[in-house]
């Protein structure tokens, strides 16, 4: 299993404008979001062990998050020609396991993937209230095998300052997981 840390990513990056689709390819853009709330955006799938791991606690961090007035989407922008268990059959067990509420939305062109600079599975962001990039990091210390709890608690303090309208700490520490599994030919460059 490949460990890719999340980029570095300026607290205050305004977030970018995306378009997604559902798992049964309808539009799903900003626009579709409530507006002037915070918004964690998670670069998600199914496959990867990392996501796993954390897949039903992220589920129950979602709906309270949501109950507090948060919004919340997670993303998956691998490729599903070559990693079909990946697409809408394999996202909808995830859901099912996970119990997420959210919405769970496909990056099949992979370019919100590139607006974001998203580079691992699992890769967390939070959006203050402005759409300015509060929370880019992990959810917590906990990785398969280091007998660490998850308890989503640097993604949870996060969004508990942000909603207080305090200032959060300088340092984040990246996140950890498998990379993106980019289409042949449409790799980051830098």
């Amino acid at each position: 299993m490949a460990l890719t840390p999340s980029n570095l990513i300026a607290r205050g990056t305004p977030r970018p404008p995306f378009t997604l689709r559902t798992m049964d390819g309808e539009p799903f853009d900003e626009g579709t979001l409530r507006s002037n709330v915070p918004l964690v955006v998670a670069f998600i799938c199914p496959h990867c062990p990392f996501v796993k791991h954390l897949r039903r606690p992220l589920g129950a961090f979602g709906a309270q998050v949501e109950a507090l007035g948060v919004a919340m989407i997670a993303i998956n922008s691998n490729d599903v020609e070559r990693f079909p268990g990946d697409g809408p059959v394999g996202m909808r067990e995830e859901i099912a396991d996970g119990g997420y509420t959210f919405p769970y939305l496909l990056d099949p062109t992979q370019a919100t993937a590139r607006a974001f600079r998203a580079a691992c599975t699992p890769d967390f962001y939070l959006f203050d209230h402005g759409g300015a990039l509060a929370y880019h990091g992990q959810f917590d210390a906990s990785r398969p095998g280091n007998e660490r709890p998850v308890t989503g608690e640097d993604l949870r303090a996060a969004v508990h300052t942000v909603l207080e309208g305090a200032a959060l700490a300088d340092e984040m520490t990246p996140s950890i997981g498998c990379n993106i599994k980019w289409k042949p030919g449409n790799e980051p460059t830098a």
